[in-house]
């Protein structure tokens, strides 16, 4: 298998994306040594479905988080996590407001709980 770099996304067409989907789930299944009837079994799908995956054709969302699962492969997902950002204006406010010296002569008498 060709190992590529630097894909442009954008520029596949559905049917390029599709495919690559489909080569990476038989990429995964023959590393593991797994049949097609074993990993479709185990995923509840006909092996059928699991052929349409792995050729790049139409196939349902569930299909393809059933036979990720199976494979453990569900690590992809981890590319739909949303993750809060911080605006580069909200960066500069908070930095703004960080503590820049400590104080003297500070009579309180700090309690470990508050460490």
């Amino acid at each position: 298998m060709e190992i590529i770099n630097n894909i442009n996304w954008n520029a596949m067409s559905d049917g390029a994306l599709v495919g690559v989907v489909g080569a990476f789930i038989k990429h995964h299944r023959l590393l593991q040594n797994r049949t097609q009837q074993e990993v479709s079994t185990a995923a509840g799908i006909n092996r059928s479905t699991l052929v349409q995956i792995e050729n790049g054709e139409r196939i349902t969302l569930m299909s393809l988080l059933q036979v990720l699962r199976v494979l453990n492969l569900l690590y992809v997902m981890d590319a739909f996590v949303i993750r809060e950002q911080l605006s580069p204006l909200q960066l500069a406010k908070a930095e703004q407001n960080k503590r820049k010296r400590a104080r003297s002569g500070d009579k309180r008498n700090p309690n470990i709980s508050d460490w």
